[in-house]
C-alpha cells in the first residue's frame, strides 16, 4: 500500500451509502472530478451504476466520468492505463470480484492504478469491488479463499455481509488465515498515511495490515 494515497474499501451500496464519507475522502484528495469504472458488474447493466454515479456527482458538487473498461484487453490498453494515471479520485463499483480481477491483474491499467496512490490520490471500492482489492479474496461463489489483486494485502473481506446467512459467515471465517474482516452497507475501511479509520460497524478478526 502506498503511505501517500488514501484506500476507501466499502461494505456496499455504491453512490448511495456513504455520501458523507465520500464527500471527506474526496475533499482530503482535492478532487473535483471522479472516475469511476464499473467493471465487475461489465454482465449485470453496469449502465445502472454510470446512473447512480452521476446523480451521486449532482450530489456532492464533482464531475464524473465512466472509464467502461469490460474486458481483459481493454485493460492493456495504453489509452485507458493513461485516463487512470491522470484521475485523483477513482471508484471501482460492481459485485463480480472475479471477473474484476481477471480484467485488472497485472495489467497497464493496474499499473496507473498504484501511481494514483503514489501521487496521493483517492481509490475506492464498493462491494463486491472492495473484496477483490485485497489479497486473499472472498470467492463469494461459496465463501472461501482465493487470490485477490493485492492492493490491500493480508487482509480479506466479506462485503454486503447482512445479505450472508450466520452459517456462512461462520464457515468463511474458519477457514480465514489472514486479518478478515466483515463489512455491511454503509461501512468502510479507509487506509491513509495516518493509519487504518474504520466506519460503521466493523466486525476486524485479526491485525489490520
Amino acid at each position: 500500500m502506498s503511505p501517500n494515497g488514501t484506500i476507501a474499501l466499502q461494505g456496499g451500496g455504491p453512490f448511495d451509502a456513504n455520501d458523507d464519507l465520500d464527500r471527506r475522502l474526496l475533499a482530503a484528495a482535492g478532487a473535483q472530478q471522479v472516475l469511476v469504472l464499473p467493471t465487475a458488474d461489465a454482465f449485470e447493466r453496469p449502465e445502472r451504476l454510470v446512473a447512480a454515479a452521476m446523480n451521486w456527482g449532482e450530489r456532492l458538487g464533482v464531475e464524473v466520468e465512466a472509464l467502461m473498461v469490460m474486458r481483459r484487453g481493454e485493460a492493456m490498453e495504453q489509452s485507458a492505463a493513461n485516463v487512470v494515471r491522470r484521475a485523483k479520485a477513482v471508484y471501482f463499483v460492481g459485485d463480480q470480484p472475479i471477473h474484476l480481477r481477471s480484467v485488472l491483474k497485472d495489467t497497464p491499467l493496474w499499473d496507473a492504478l498504484r501511481d494514483v496512490l503514489t501521487n496521493g490520490g483517492l481509490v475506492a471500492a464498493s462491494g463486491g469491488s472492495a473484496a477483490a482489492m485485497c489479497d486473499p479474496m472472498v470467492d463469494p461463489r461459496g465463501g472461501a479463499f482465493t487470490l485477490g489483486l493485492g492492493l490491500v494485502p493480508n487482509l480479506a473481506l466479506v462485503t454486503e455481509a447482512e445479505t450472508w446467512s450466520p452459517e456462512r459467515l461462520h464457515r468463511t471465517r474458519e477457514l480465514a488465515n489472514t486479518t478478515f474482516a466483515v463489512l455491511r452497507t454503509g461501512d468502510a475501511l479507509v487506509h491513509t498515511a495516518a493509519g487504518w479509520q474504520v466506519v460503521g460497524t466493523v466486525e476486524v478478526h485479526g491485525e489490520l495490515p
